[in-house]
C-alpha cells in the first residue's frame, strides 16, 4: 500500500471536518413518519388524538410497540472513556462517532438511533442514567466505554433491563472473529477442541472473544492470554475479576514463548508487536488474525511472505478477510428488535456466528462480485469472513438471531411466516447509498484515468480531488493551465494530477496527431485541414481525441455548456458500438428505497417505436453493470389500450421486445404510477411486470423524460446521477449544467466502471 503524505493527510483532515459542518451539521437527523400537512393530521399525532394511545399504553406498556416507534429505536450510548484509539476524550468529543454509529444502524438495518453521550465516569451512577431512559428504546448498544467498568456496567443494565443491549465493543468483534474462526480452522483441516490459541490483549475486546471461543469448544486449558506485562499465568498479581479466569498454570512469560507451537493467534493489542521468527515458530497452516487498528500485529504481506500457509484476517478493507462489526451488530439488533427480545443471550450470539461462518460458504451473488470487482469468490484461504456489502447478511443474520430469540425463550412477539419476514427485511434494504457504495468500491479495485473537462470550475476541481483522494480514478484536469493552478491555489485543492491545457506549447505533438485523425475522420463531411487545426484546439474536441488515442481512459465534459453543444464533437468522433443505430441517455434516481432508471432522458427528442426498443435493450444491459435487475416500465399516459398515437407507439415497442427478446423483463404502455405499486400492477395479472414494481422507465419521448427527472432533481427528493451515454464504443459522459460536486463524483466513478467494463470485454 503506499503511504499517505502530509498533504494528504491535510486534505483528509479537511475533508472530514467539511462532511460534518456541512448543512445539516452531523450525521443523522428525526424526520417525521406520518401525514403532517392538514389541521386533522396535527390534532391525531398529538393534542387531543395523542390522549388516545397514551391511555392505552398505560393499560398496556407492550402496546408501546404497536403505537409508538420504540420497537425500532436503539440507543447508542457512551460516556467518552474509550473511544476508537483516541482514550478518554470525554462525552461530548465522542458525539461524531455515536452518530457515525447511528448512521451504520440505519444505512445497514434501517434502524433508528439516538445517540446519548453521557458524563458520567461513575459506573453506578452512569447505570441510574441509563436505565432512567431505557422505556424510551427498544434496545441499547453501549459503545466505547472503557475497561474493566465496561464488564460491570454491561453486565447490570443486562439483569435490570428486559430490552436488547449489547457492548458492540466486545460482543461485536467477538461476534465476527468467532464466525472467522470456526470458518478458518475448517480451512487449516484443525478442530476448535484441539487448537493451542495465544490471545494478545486482554481489554474488554479479547476477554469477550475468548470467552465466546470457549461457548464454541475451545478448550480453556489451551489458552494463553497475554497483556502489556506478559502471560497471565499464576505468578501474576493484581489481576482484574475478567483476567484472573485466564490465568493460565504455565511457566511461559513471553508472547515469543508462548507463539511456540500455537495453533492460532488472536491479536486485539496494537501494530506490529508480532515479528515473523514468531510467526514461523507456530504450528503448521498458522491462524492469525491481526485485529489492531489502523494497522494490524503483523504486516499482511509479511505474514504471507513469512508463511504462505498462513491463514489471516485483519480489521483493514484492503486485505481479504477483514473482520468488520458491521458485519454484525445491525443485523443482530434487528433480528432481536422483531421478536420484542427482552435481552441478548448467548444462543443469539452464537446462531449469529454461524449464520456469518455459513454464509462465507454459500455461492456468492453476482451483485457482491460486482460490489468488489471481483471475477469470482468462493470459500478459501482469501475469504472465509462475508463481505460487508454482501445483501444476504440481513436476511441470514436476523433471521438467525430472531430465531433464536423465540428458541430460547426471550422473544416477546413471534414471527409466524419466515418468508414473509425475509421479504419484509429485503424490502427495507433498497437504500440507495448502498448502491454508490457498491460502484465506488469496485472503482477503486481498478482506477482508471478521467479527465475532467472545464477544471478551472470549482466543483469540477472539488470532485477530481475526491476521486483522486479516494482512489477512484487517476483524473486529469483539461482547461487553461495557469487558471486551473490559481483556482487550486484559491481553494485549497492539493493533488498531484496531470493538467492537460488544448492551446498550450506542452500539447504541441498531440494537436498535430489529433488534427490529422480529425481531419481524416471527417474529410467527406465538410472537414478540411484548417478547420481540423482550428477544432483540435478546442476542449470540446480535444478531450474526445484523447480518450480516441487512448490518451485517456474516460472523458467527463459539460458543466458549464448546453447538452446538445457538447455532445454534436462527440459523435462526430466517437464511434457507435456494434448494432447500435442511435445512441441514447439514462439518468439514475437514487430514491431512499431503491434505485431507479429514467431513459431516454438527453438525447432522442421523438423516438420511433423501434428507436424505444433499442434503447429499452441498452438500458437492460446499463441496469445490469450495477448489479441491480432491469424490470423496465414502457411508459405511456394510458394503460394497455393503445388509444392515442403515443399509446400505439409504445405498445407498438413491446410488441417487438416480447417477440425477438422473450427473457426481458419488459411491459406497457403503462403509467408510471401504476409501474411503481404492486397493488396496481395486480390488475394487469398478464402483465410481464407481475406484481414486482418496475425500476426501468423508458419514456415516449424526450421531452417527457427530461422534465421528469429535473423536478425531482430540483425539488432534491432523491439524489439524481447521469446522464449516463449509452452506445458508445467508449466512455463518455456529458455533466449536467452546473452539476453538484457529488454528481460529478458518481458520474466520474460511472466513467471508470464503463472503462472497467470495456477492458474486460476486450
Amino acid at each position: 500500500m503506499s503511504k499517505k503524505t502530509n498533504r494528504d493527510e491535510k486534505n483528509f483532515r479537511q475533508a472530514a471536518l467539511d462532511y460534518h459542518s456541512t448543512e445539516p451539521k452531523g450525521k443523522i437527523e428525526v424526520i417525521p413518519s406520518k401525514p403532517h400537512s392538514s389541521q386533522r393530521d396535527l390534532s391525531l399525532a398529538y393534542s387531543p388524538g395523542v390522549a388516545i394511545p397514551c391511555l392505552e399504553i398505560e393499560k398496556n406498556p407492550k402496546l408501546a410497540y404497536e403505537y409508538t416507534g420504540k420497537g425500532n429505536l436503539v440507543a447508542v450510548i457512551s460516556n467518552g472513556t474509550a473511544v476508537l484509539g483516541l482514550g478518554d476524550i470525554g462525552a461530548e468529543a465522542s458525539k461524531p462517532v455515536m452518530e457515525g454509529k447511528g448512521l451504520l444502524f440505519k444505512i445497514f438495518a434501517d434502524i433508528n438511533v439516538f445517540d446519548i453521550e453521557i458524563n458520567e465516569k461513575d459506573p453506578d451512577k452512569f447505570i441510574d442514567i441509563v436505565k432512567g431512559i431505557a422505556p424510551t428504546f427498544g434496545g441499547i448498544n453501549l459503545e466505547d466505554i472503557k475497561a474493566p467498568e465496561a464488564f460491570y456496567i454491561e453486565q447490570r443494565l443486562k439483569e435490570e433491563l428486559d430490552i436488547p443491549l449489547m457492548h458492540d465493543d466486545q460482543h461485536g468483534t467477538a461476534i465476527i472473529s468467532a464466525a472467522a474462526l470456526i470458518n478458518a480452522l475448517e480451512i487449516a483441516g484443525k478442530k476448535i477442541e484441539e487448537v493451542k490459541v495465544v490471545v494478545n490483549g486482554a481489554g474488554a475486546a479479547a476477554i469477550a472473544c475468548t470467552k465466546l471461543y470457549l461457548e464454541l469448544g475451545l478448550r480453556k486449558e489451551n489458552v494463553l492470554m497475554c497483556d502489556s506485562k506478559g502471560i497471565i499465568n499464576q505468578r501474576r498479581e493484581n489481576l482484574t475479576p475478567e483476567k484472573i479466569f485466564f490465568i493460565a498454570d504455565t511457566e511461559i512469560d513471553t508472547l515469543t514463548d508462548a507463539l511456540k507451537n500455537a495453533d492460532v493467534f488472536i491479536g486485539l493489542s496494537k501494530a506490529d508487536v508480532m515479528t515473523a521468527a514468531m510467526l514461523k515458530s507456530m504450528a503448521k497452516n498458522p491462524v492469525v488474525f491481526g485485529l489492531a487498528n489502523p494497522n494490524p500485529e503483523i504486516d499482511y504481506d509479511l505474514a504471507m511472505k513469512t508463511r504462505p500457509d498462513t491463514i489471516m484476517a485483519t480489521g483493514r478493507s484492503d486485505y481479504p478477510n477483514q473482520v468488520n462489526n458491521v458485519l454484525g451488530f445491525p443485523y443482530i439488533f434487528r433480528g432481536a428488535l422483531d421478536v420484542q427480545a427482552t435481552g441478548i443471550n448467548e444462543a443469539m450470539k452464537l446462531a449469529a456466528v454461524r449464520a456469518i461462518a455459513n454464509l462465507a460458504k454459500q455461492p456468492v451473488p453476482e451483485a457482491v462480485l460486482l460490489a468488489y470487482n471481483l471475477k469470482g469468490l468462493s470459500f478459501s484461504r482469501e475469504y472465509f469472513i462475508p463481505k460487508p456489502f454482501d445483501n444476504r447478511l440481513i436476511t441470514e443474520v436476523s433471521i438467525a438471531v430472531a430465531k433464536a430469540a423465540m428458541e430460547s425463550g426471550i422473544a416477546g412477539k413471534a414471527i409466524e411466516n419466515f418468508e414473509e419476514y425475509e421479504t419484509a427485511l429485503l424490502d427495507r434494504m433498497g437504500r440507495d447509498e448502498k448502491l454508490i457504495r457498491m460502484m465506488q468500491s469496485r472503482a477503486r479495485a481498478n482506477p482508471k484515468r478521467v479527465t475532467f473537462g472545464n477544471a478551472e470550475e470549482y466543483n469540477v476541481l472539488k470532485a477530481a480531488q475526491i476521486v483522486y483522494e479516494e482512489g477512484i480514478a487517476h483524473p486529469i484536469l483539461m482547461g487553461e493551465k495557469k487558471f486551473v493552478k490559481e483556482q487550486m491555489k484559491k481553494f485549497g485543492i492539493e493533488m498531484d494530477v496531470p493538467i492537460v491545457d488544448p492551446m498550450d506549447t506542452d500539447q504541441d505533438e498531440n494537436r498535430i496527431k489529433y488534427r490529422k485523425t480529425l481531419w481524416n475522420m471527417r474529410e467527406r463531411k465538410g472537414m478540411n485541414e484548417y478547420k481540423a487545426k482550428r477544432y483540435v484546439r478546442q476542449r470540446d474536441y480535444f478531450g474526445p481525441l484523447m480518450l480516441h488515442h487512448g490518451d485517456t481512459d474516460a472523458l467527463l465534459v459539460g458543466f458549464s455548456k448546453n447538452y446538445s453543444s457538447v455532445l454534436k464533437p462527440i459523435l462526430k468522433i466517437i464511434e457507435r458500438e456494434k448494432g447500435v443505430s442511435k445512441i441514447s441517455s439514462m439518468m439514475m434516481i437514487l430514491t431512499e428505497k431503491r434505485p431507479l432508471f429514467f431513459a431516454d432522458t438527453t438525447v432522442s427528442q421523438n423516438p420511433t417505436a423501434e428507436d424505444l426498443v433499442n434503447i429499452a435493450r441498452m438500458s437492460e444491459m446499463t441496469v445490469k453493470t450495477f448489479a441491480v435487475e432491469p424490470r423496465i416500465a414502457m411508459l405511456s399516459f394510458e394503460n394497455f389500450s393503445g388509444i392515442s398515437d403515443t399509446s400505439k407507439k409504445v405498445a407498438k415497442a413491446v410488441s417487438i421486445l416480447h417477440e425477438k427478446f422473450p427473457d426481458m423483463i419488459v411491459d406497457g404502455e403503462i403509467q408510471p404510477d401504476f409501474a411503481l405499486n404492486a397493488d396496481l400492477l395486480a390488475d394487469y395479472p398478464f402483465s410481464k411486470l407481475g406484481k414486482i414494481p418496475a425500476n426501468v422507465f423508458v419514456f415516449p419521448n424526450l421531452e417527457s423524460a427530461n422534465i421528469s427527472y429535473k423536478i425531482i432533481r430540483g425539488l432534491k427528493v432523491a439524489q439524481v446521477v447521469g446522464p449516463i451515454l449509452m452506445g458508445l464504443k467508449q466512455p463518455v459522459h456529458v455533466l449536467q449544467m452546473r452539476a453538484s460536486v457529488d454528481e460529478i463524483v458518481n458520474l466520474a466513478t460511472i466513467a471508470v466502471l464503463d472503462a472497467q467494463r470495456r477492458e474486460k470485454a476486450e
